[in-house]
Parts: structure tokens; sequence; C-alpha cells
């Protein structure tokens, strides 16, 4: 992974530590979603697919308290990661795609019930953090 000097004097970027177990239980034992969350809950990907299946499926009080909780628990990992509440988050980090989607699914969720206020933050958030995250999530 290429690191590029950040030329503007802000803060680095940050890159959550990969969960192989997580992935590999997605992937290769073909786990779902919330067998993954159970077994490991600071795994924002896992509360990622969660709300995107419910907001998919019209459930979208659901979906909103599944990108809640993965948002909560990606803000966590990024604490501990060194983030201090500003800076890149880099979306072709594979690690932090989990948080930068719950991130969208809270802005998208919070449309739909109405609570604009979070929508616009959320979405500004996601822009701010990587705009390569907010280009291909905001649709």
């Amino acid at each position: 992974m290429t690191t590029h000097k950040n030329l503007l004097g802000g803060p680095e970027p940050t890159y959550l530590p990969e969960n192989e177990e997580a992935y590999r239980q997605l992937g290769e034992e073909s786990l779902t979603p919330a067998e993954v969350a159970a077994k490991h809950p600071t795994f924002s990907l896992a509360w990622a697919m969660l709300a995107d299946d419910a907001f998919e499926a019209g459930r979208v009080v659901e979906s909103y308290a599944y990108a809640r909780t993965g948002y909560h628990r990606g803000l966590d990992a990024l604490r501990r990661a060194g983030w201090k509440g500003h800076g890149p988050i880099p979306w072709e980090h594979r690690a932090n795609r989990g948080f930068l989607r719950c991130l969208a699914a809270l802005a998208r969720a919070a449309e739909e019930i109405h609570e604009q206020d979070e929508t616009e933050r959320c979405w500004q958030f996601l822009k701010d953090s990587s705009a390569e995250a907010y280009t291909e999530l905001k649709r």
C-alpha cells in the first residue's frame, strides 16, 4: 500500500486493522452477516451488510439501527487506530469500507425517516473522509 505525503499538513490517513477471520467467515464459511456480527461485533462490514439488506427489504428503521451500530463500532475502532475525529479514511483500504458503508447506510436511512440534519451530517462526513467512498456510495 502506498502512502502519500500530506502536503496540506492535515492528519495522516487512518487505516483500520483487518479482521481476516470475519472476512473468511463471510466468504469461505458462508456465514450470514448476522452470524458474523454476533461473533465479531466490532466488524462494521457485517453491520453494513445487515443495514443494506434491511433497507432493500423496506425495513428502514431496522436498517437505521444496524447502520448506527456499525457506525459507532467503527468510530471506536478508528479512535483506537489513532484517528482524532477528522482526516482521511481511505476507501481503497478494505478494512475501512465497513465503517464507510455504515456511514452511507446511516445517511440513507436517516433521509427515509426525515432526519434531515443527520442525513446531511453523515453525507458530509463521508465526503470529508473519503471522496472516493462518497462517489461510490451516494447513489
